[in-house]
């Protein structure tokens, strides 16, 4: 066997970060390497130098003396010279690297595996391979007889002999014309010959040395006549089973005995979100696995699916097995998600299992606990990801975090993903509505009161918020509508971490997190004295501002894909999709009321919705009514929003191009040819 240190390249030679790029030019030029592998200078690996690396200093003007540090490619995949030799062959046989890094015992560079070794360790697999295919050509019902370059005939299989009676040692390393002196081998494509009463298939293949030789194949005329028949009956068949399959309501789909699909309907294919071509002649358990058809094989009888859910629609499968001869050759699959007959009770007693399950959550959502994660904050913006990572190095410690914006933008999943990835999270999650509580009952929500405080009070007194989160983190929403008098309070509160019961005389140990939100300029509140500016300095340590959804307009779309799922679910629609022009309007649309809105537009539309999608008609009328009022002449709606998009970018990035393309998500080449289809100057941003 192949030593896996025979196929290495040695490398003899040590790049570290301080190596210049002329000097990496040099050895690559000399090595004829594409990458190199850069050390700190005892061999232990720092990572690569490719040539894309080479060729974006070149880019980027960079002098051939400046240092290769910043171009260096930090994560590789390395191989160690003790790696089994199996183990490197599905290596080879899988990896799309170019050249691998090949360490020692030790874990240092020894060397590299590059595309010439790749290429001999596969000669191995082809001599497998080739050894197969002649397996298959000698238990072929196809006749193959193959020449070299000269047409000295070098090949025939036992089919070959059976159809012309020519036995495969009376023509070998005979001359092709010579065996069939009336071919016409310069005639490629298919022959009908007479003499054999079978067809003829002339074609060339590229020998060893790299010349021409023949490839001629026989198949049996009587065969392909009684094959042409079947196919003709088979085709009609097809033709009316697919024009069935065009009208039906439900999602069907046919497979062959190998389980492979035949035969799909629209509808199913519209549920599942795939193209005809991707489902076609595939496996159903690689493209479908949920449907399970091949249990039918097994069982050999028909049988109902459990409830499944796409999308947030709801379906069943009904599994039906094809039998010929009292032996399955193939399987129906039928997936029932739009209100049919056959499952109403069965949608029935799911009701009120679903009604049980939501008196109970919304009892568990009554405990003072958080309920989103970053998982939750649904967004492809790059700021909102990068505001989120903020978020979670925040959460960390135990400053206090207000979180600022527009309604609707998310501010309280925030909060609760920060309390759930903090060092709290096993403790309460308090929230506190500012703005919902009436102001002379807030006192008594926040700090509690003892027996007898007031009018009305409870005879046990009440425990306040602060002394349900002690230990975990207390949410205040809408901090910039709370009365200056109980501002003052709230700072003691932050500043001694005590307070007082209304009514009570004993202080209060508390160890509480806050976590603020409000949509109110809190800097214009201090000026004009409505917001005392100690406590704005208290909790303004770490600030987060979350971005409307009108300055990320890509989000719009991502968000409808993600919450319609969650709508079929609460709905119990069966809503696939949005129209093209639809899309377009929410693209345009300038969201005041962010993704809260965007939620409520969409239960709307999904509710109105008849045809499977949304269509226009589907949106409130005031929405598309403005959208109809800001569209502009020759523009569409999707272009509209990227130009808006990228000048928004070129703001906040004061013109730097590179930055604004990587707050878009795009590449810099792509930034450049956005501006100029759009004829934008970084002024124009």
């Amino acid at each position: 066997m192949i030593q896996f240190r025979d196929m290495v390249t040695p490398v003899d030679c040590v790049m570290t970060d301080d190596t210049t790029l002329k000097e990496a030019i040099e050895i690559i030029k000399e090595k004829k390497w594409n990458l190199l592998p850069v050390t700190d200078g005892k061999m232990n690996l720092q990572g690569v130098f490719t040539r894309s690396g080479l060729y974006q200093m070149i880019l980027d003007q960079m002098p051939l003396e400046t240092p290769i540090k910043s171009y260096i490619k930090k994560e590789t995949r390395t191989i160690r010279i003790d790696t089994p030799y199996h183990q490197i062959e599905e290596l080879v046989k899988t990896s799309k690297a170019g050249t691998g890094i090949v360490l020692d015992q030790e874990g240092k560079v020894m060397g590299l595996l590059t595309k010439t070794e790749m290429v001999m360790t596969l000669l191995k697999s082809a001599n497998t391979l080739k050894d197969q295919l002649e397996t298959i050509l000698m238990h072929s019902g196809v006749g193959v007889l193959m020449t070299d370059e000269q047409l000295q005939i070098i090949y025939a299989n036992e089919s070959f002999s059976k159809i012309t009676g020519r036995s495969i040692d009376s023509i070998h390393s005979h001359h092709l014309n010579d065996v069939f002196p009336s071919l016409k081998i310069e005639n490629h494509g298919h022959h009908h010959d007479e003499t054999y009463q079978c067809i003829l298939h002339i074609s060339t293949y590229e020998t060893v040395n790299h010349k021409q030789g023949k490839i001629v194949l026989f198949q049996d005329i009587s065969e392909i006549e009684k094959m042409a028949e079947e196919l003709q009956t088979v085709k009609k068949l097809k033709l009316t089973i697919e024009t069935t399959l065009e009208h039906a309501y439900d999602g069907i789909l046919m497979t062959d005995e190998r389980n492979k699909i035949t035969m799909v309907s629209p509808p199913m294919l519209e549920l599942f979100n795939l193209e005809k071509t991707e489902v076609l002649h595939r496996d159903v358990d690689s493209v479908l696995p949920q449907l399970k058809l091949r249990n039918v094989f097994k069982t050999e009888t028909a049988e109902i699916s459990d409830f499944n859910e796409r999308k947030g629609i709801k379906y069943i499968v009904h599994r039906i097995p094809i039998k010929k001869d009292g032996r399955v050759i193939g399987a129906i699959g039928k997936v029932m998600f739009r209100q049919l007959t056959e499952v109403s009770e069965l949608f029935k007693r799911l009701q009120k299992a679903e009604n049980k399950a939501s008196f109970y959550h919304k009892q568990l959502q009554k405990s003072e606990a958080a309920r989103f994660t970053w998982d939750h904050i649904l967004s492809e913006y790059p700021y909102m990801e990068k505001l989120k990572k903020s978020a979670a190095k925040a959460a960390k410690g135990r400053s206090t975090v207000l979180l600022r914006g527009e309604s609707g933008t998310g501010k309280e999943l925030f909060a609760h993903a920060i309390h759930n990835s903090s060092a709290r999270s096993d403790g309460k999650f308090v929230i506190v509505n500012c703005a919902a509580i009436p102001e002379d009952l807030l006192e008594s929500e926040f700090f509690g009161y003892e027996e007898g405080a007031f009018t009305g009070a409870k005879q046990r007194g009440k425990v306040g918020k602060f002394d349900l989160a002690n230990g975990g983190t207390l949410f205040l929403d809408e901090i910039g509508d709370m009365s200056i008098a109980l501002q003052a309070k709230l700072l003691r509160v932050l500043q001694e971490r005590e307070f007082y019961r209304v009514g009570g005389n004993e202080r209060i140990k508390v160890d509480v997190r806050i976590i603020a939100a409000t949509n109110r300029n809190l800097e214009k509140m201090v000026k004009e004295g409505e917001f005392r500016e100690d406590l704005y300095y208290r909790l303004n340590v770490i600030s987060l501002n979350i971005p409307p959804l009108r300055e990320r307009v890509h989000d719009v779309e991502h968000l409808t894909h993600k919450l319609m799922i969650d709508l079929n679910s609460m709905l119990g629609t069966s809503i696939t999709g949005i129209s093209a022009k639809a899309k377009e309007a929410l693209l345009q649309y300038d969201w005041p009321g962010n993704v809260r809105e965007l939620r409520n537009v969409l239960e709307r539309a999904m509710t109105f919705a008849e045809h499977g999608k949304v269509q226009v008609e589907d949106l409130p009328d005031y929405l598309v009514s403005k959208v109809s009022e800001r569209a502009i002449p020759n523009i569409s709606l999707a272009e509209d929003a990227e130009i808006g998009a990228i000048k928004k970018a070129l703001s906040q990035s004061n013109g730097n191009k590179a930055q604004a393309a990587r707050l878009l998500g795009i590449s810099r080449s792509g930034l450049y040819e956005k501006l100029k289809k759009y004829q934008l100057s970084v002024l124009n941003g």
